[in-house]
């Protein structure tokens, strides 16, 4: 078959009526025990435990479809379903380290995958060191003899530096080192890290491709030599996703396209209205020029989601929280990636150890969902005047 656009991979990798009575869209499978019909099936299955339905934590048609949609539209060769993004994260790490091993994490990495890296992996000997997402191939002064792996997220999803993956992925590639990186602000719909350098590109599927914040879900995807460690740590922490959730994911990446460029072309309209406001010292958002990682984005990216920070002027926490409380339309939460906007303010300084967060204003994250954008902008006007008043 002639080579798909990401569009129509969307709608129809993963599928295969044919194989069900004619349905459309996969069955879900609810399942533990596989039974066998011969002793023979059963130790084949045993010889090769990730090629076959064997249990149901290994696999079933249902996860395997939605680990086929994702490793096509991500060009690898196996994908992985998790429970959620931060299983996908854990797994994919605990995959590639061991006690003694030294580990670099971009700073402006997710505060969840900082908490395990500094729990969890300093617990089982491994040495975790931070690193300015604007190193580029300067990271080759910070590898070591037992540097293993290097983890990149581009860009941050608080502060969203762009990092020069490429630079970085070579300079791993000729220490002998690993990357991972990841991937969920961008989906491989606008970037596809294994096509520029990185050995295992992950996402939580929690986000941008369920898109209706109904589900967890994650999902590794990696090329030939790495899919059966990655599998095997999956399946030896029983890490696995519901049959549901994996539906549900299934149903979001067939209009994750159509939902993508809605929140991109709205979260950039509401952006560049943002920059505008006196309220508003600085818009953080790769695609907008200007922006201090726009070339890079410019340069790697295809397109951009729909969250971005901003910076305001300096005023007081009870001035944010009057914004804030107020709001109609946004919704106070973390998670993003559905099709309701969001609204949080956060605190990167409090979790930077390799560089400095000096913005002197309270940082918000925005995620802009499906409603239209002048209502979105009516919102944040009356917000800000909530924030004015509160101020005086």
């Amino acid at each position: 078959m002639k080579a798909q656009r990401p569009d129509t991979l969307l709608t129809h990798a993963g599928n295969d009526p044919r194989s069900n009575h004619g349905i459309v869209n996969p069955p879900v499978y609810h399942a533990s025990t596989v039974l066998f019909p011969s002793l023979a099936a059963l130790e084949e299955s045993d010889r090769n435990p990730f090629e076959i339905v064997n249990y149901g934590r290994v696999g079933t048609p249902t996860s395997q479809a939605f680990e086929e949609a994702c490793a096509r539209l991500d060009g690898g060769y196996r994908g992985i379903a998790t429970s959620s993004g931060l299983a996908a994260i854990t797994t994919a790490l605990l995959a590639c380290v061991k006690a003694g091993d030294h580990v670099l994490i971009t700073d402006s990495v997710y505060g969840p995958t900082r908490r395990f890296a500094s729990q969890t992996l300093t617990r089982l000997g491994v040495e975790v060191e931070y690193y300015d997402p604007l190193i580029g191939s300067g990271i080759a002064a910070l590898l070591r003899p037992n540097t293993s792996t290097i983890f990149l997220e581009s860009p941050g999803s608080l502060t969203f530096e762009v990092q020069d993956v490429p630079a970085i992925c070579a300079t791993a590639k000729a220490a002998g080192v690993r990357t991972i990186i990841d991937n969920t602000w961008a989906t491989p719909l606008f970037f596809k890290p294994l096509a520029h350098g990185v050995d295992i590109a992950l996402q939580s599927a929690t986000k941008y491709i369920v898109g209706h914040s109904d589900a967890m879900l994650g999902i590794i995807v990696t090329g030939e030599a790495l899919f059966t460690p990655l599998k095997r740590m999956a399946v030896e922490l029983g890490n696995c996703a519901g049959p549901d959730d994996l539906y549900l994911g299934l149903r979001g990446l067939r209009s994750m396209a159509v939902r993508l460029r809605r929140h991109q072309d709205s979260a950039l309209e509401v952006a560049r209205w943002l920059q505008a406001r006196p309220e508003v010292a600085r818009v953080i958002h790769p695609a907008l020029p200007g922006d201090a990682g726009h070339d890079l984005w410019r340069r790697d990216f295809t397109g951009a989601s729909g969250l971005f920070s901003i910076v305001l002027k300096p005023c007081e926490k009870e001035a944010v929280a009057a914004m804030v409380d107020g709001m109609a339309l946004f919704g106070i939460g973390y998670s993003w990636g559905g099709y309701e906007s969001l609204i949080l303010p956060c605190h990167p300084a409090r979790i930077r150890t390799a560089t400095r967060w000096d913005e002197l204003g309270p940082v918000v994250r925005l995620h802009i969902g499906l409603e239209d954008v002048a209502d979105l902008t009516a919102d944040l006007e009356a917000g800000f005047a909530r924030l004015a008043e509160a101020a005086r």
